[in-house]
Order: structure tokens, then C-alpha cells, then sequence
């Protein structure tokens, strides 16, 4: 068996957008809220679900899921395969669009009901490292850390900060999580994930049950996600380049101007002192010559006064 990958807009709309699965949905939707028991979502209705028609038409647009659940809340869940500038603006712009367009002007607010957006990220977002695969996003009072303002709230899961093989899964977040990573690359079902729903989920994937429209769709997406990454690479590639080029310009002005500095600084040193040896030797030829001509007025001989002082009689003349 080989499967679609998750990833992918088309198998990921077709696996959670799927009007038929909507125990797929529903599980997933808990596992990453933590929902259990009582609080456990008991239906959803997609507002946007997958139709392979229109999926061709939307080509490369349908990159979420929109529904709600039995209590009225409304979900967004979101695949992104790469980061792309101003994505975190999206996430809030398209959450907060799903929480007004539920009345139309005129309409009483408190019919609003609250949003929660899922975002499924195929890259790092957060750096820090206390930040886990899994986090959860809220408005909260700054003095207290209580959350009034629960209308919108925003649950991120960075794929690449799950590391977990299939036989340390413990929970259906950590199934769910496995699937979306890995499911493009098994020929097998594993064993910690043969539970009913999953099972159901493998088989939506399953690349045998795709007709040949849906195999070209399927096809296509992959190609994106490749023009997606080979993009972004090329862009990092460039920056770099470009980083590199700067900063040897910055380098070779910055060496130009320290080095004209040091050589300034160097040539006023060696100037003066030689200037200083000069000053001082002429300074001593001044006084020996001072001495000498006393010596001469005192009627001192002049070969005495040249031996004595260094001074001939040509200079005592001039």
C-alpha cells in the first residue's frame, strides 16, 4: 500500500474536509484540544468541504477546513508547508474573518460565537525551545494570566518538533501528529494506529482508492508544495548571496578606513619622534655653538673650543 501524503493541500483537504468522515475531523479536533469525556466535540458541519470538482477549480486556494461543532464553535484548520512572509497576519486576519462574517451587519453581537483556529506547520515557527510541538495561543490579562478575551484563540503544531517513532505513541494526539508526518512515506498501517477512525483515514489516503482526476489533483499539489520549498530555498539562496556580497563590501570599506586610520596614527607617531630627535639635535648644536662663542669672546683658543666643543671656526664665523 502507498498513501497520500497529509501534507499536501488536496490529501489533506480530501482526509479532514472529507463530508463523509466526519469522525475524522471530530477525533482529530480533540486530540489536540484535549477534549475528553463530556467535553468531547459530538458533531461537526463542514462549512467548506472537499469536492473534487471544485478542488480543481480552487486549484491551489483550499488550503483550510472550516466547520463548526454542536455548541456553535467555529474551527479553521490550516496545512502549511512553508513559511511564508506576514503568515502569522493571515493566521489572525482569516480567524478573525471567520468570527464576523457569522452575522451580517445590523445582527445582534452576542450571536457571535467563538473561533478556534488550527494551524498544522511543516516548518519551525518557534525557536524557543521551550515552546513543544504542540501550543496553544490565548489573550490573557497581564497582571492576573487569567484569559477574559476567549472569542479567539490559536493552537499551532510544528511537525518537525515531533520526533516520535510509531512504537512510542501513547494518545491520540501523538497518532494524529505521527499520521500527518509520516503517512506519505509508510506502505503499511501501524499497529499503534489500527483503531478504527485511523484505519479510516489510511484508507481515504490510500492512493489506489483515487480516480484518475484525483490522482492529477493529488499530483499537482505535490509539484506546488516542490515550487513552495524550491522558492523559499532560492530566496534563501539569494539572500545570502546577497549578505555575502554586503558584507564584503562593509568588510573591505571598514579594513579601508581602519587601515588608513592605523596608518595615520602610525605616521603621526614616527613624525613625532623623529620631529623630537631633530628638535632635541638641533637644540644641543644651538647650545654648544651658544658655549663656544663665549669660549672665543673670553679669548679662549679656537682649537681648544672646536675640541671641546665640537664647534669649527667656519661655524663660529657664519
Amino acid at each position: 500500500m502507498q498513501f497520500t501524503d497529509p501534507r499536501s493541500d488536496y490529501a489533506f483537504k480530501r482526509i479532514f474536509g472529507n463530508d463523509k468522515a466526519h469522525d475524522i475531523l471530530i477525533s482529530f479536533l480533540d486530540a489536540v484540544m484535549g477534549l475528553e469525556e463530556e467535553r468531547k466535540i459530538k458533531s461537526v458541519v463542514i462549512l467548506n468541504p472537499y469536492e473534487a470538482p471544485k478542488i480543481k477549480e480552487l486549484k491551489h486556494s483550499f488550503l483550510d477546513v472550516k466547520c463548526t461543532d454542536h455548541r456553535d464553535v467555529h474551527y479553521v484548520v490550516e496545512m502549511q508547508v512553508e513559511y511564508v512572509k506576514g503568515l502569522i497576519k493571515r493566521i489572525v486576519y482569516n480567524s478573525s474573518k471567520a468570527y464576523v462574517n457569522q452575522i451580517e451587519r445590523g445582527e445582534d453581537y452576542p450571536r457571535l460565537n467563538q473561533v478556534i483556529s488550527i494551524n498544522i506547520l511543516d516548518f519551525t515557527m518557534f525557536e524557543n525551545p521551550n515552546i513543544e510541538y504542540l501550543s496553544h495561543h490565548l489573550v490573557k490579562e497581564s497582571t492576573t494570566n487569567q484569559c477574559f478575551l476567549e472569542e479567539l484563540s490559536y493552537y499551532f503544531i510544528e511537525l518537525p518538533k515531533f520526533t516520535k517513532t510509531e512504537q512510542e505513541l501513547t494518545n491520540n494526539l501523538e497518532r494524529w501528529v505521527f499520521f500527518l508526518k509520516n503517512a506519505g512515506k509508510l506502505d503499511y498501517i501501524p499497529k499503534s494506529l489500527q483503531v478504527e477512525v485511523f484505519k479510516k483515514a489510511f484508507d481515504i489516503a490510500n492512493r489506489s482508492n483515487l480516480s484518475r482526476d484525483e490522482w492529477e489533483l493529488y499530483d499537482q499539489s505535490l509539484v506546488f508544495i516542490q515550487d513552495q520549498r524550491g522558492a523559499a530555498e532560492a530566496a534563501l539562496e539569494k539572500g545570502e548571496k546577497i549578505g555575502l556580497e554586503k558584507g564584503e563590501k562593509i568588510g573591505m570599506e571598514k579594513g579601508k578606513k581602519i587601515g588608513m586610520e592605523k596608518g595615520e596614527k602610525i605616521g603621526l607617531e614616527k613624525g613625532l619622534t623623529e620631529g623630537k630627535r631633530i628638535g632635541m639635535a638641533e637644540g644641543d648644536r644651538m647650545g654648544r655653538l651658544e658655549t663656544a662663542r663665549r669660549l672665543l669672546n673670553a679669548g679662549v683658543d679656537p682649537k681648544i673650543i672646536r675640541d671641546s666643543t665640537g664647534i669649527s671656526e667656519e661655524e663660529l664665523k657664519n
